[in-house]
């Protein structure tokens, strides 16, 4: 896969789908937690869906230290192209 691939609006729609949010709601500065109320549950289902859509592995760790939209995108770029 390519950057090309990763289509930040189809990225940020898939995440709010995966919190129960409106997509206008998802920022990329919004915090999960304390802006958006997402749990350990909640963050554990974006791990999963971004694994399963972008075929992609990260590890907990990492997605522990990511607590907005922006770092998520970032995390999934670098990933992406390597």
């Amino acid at each position: 896969m390519t950057t090309a691939t990763l289509d930040k609006d189809e990225l940020r729609e898939l995440v709010a789908d995966a919190l129960d949010v409106d997509v206008e709601e998802l920022t990329d500065d919004a915090h999960y937690v304390e802006t958006l109320g997402v749990d350990s549950l909640m963050g554990l289902e974006i791990l999963v869906q971004l694994e399963k859509r972008f075929g992609v592995k990260i590890s907990e760790e990492e997605f522990g230290q990511i607590t907005n939209f922006g770092q998520t995108y970032n995390l999934l770029a670098g990933k992406i192209t390597g």
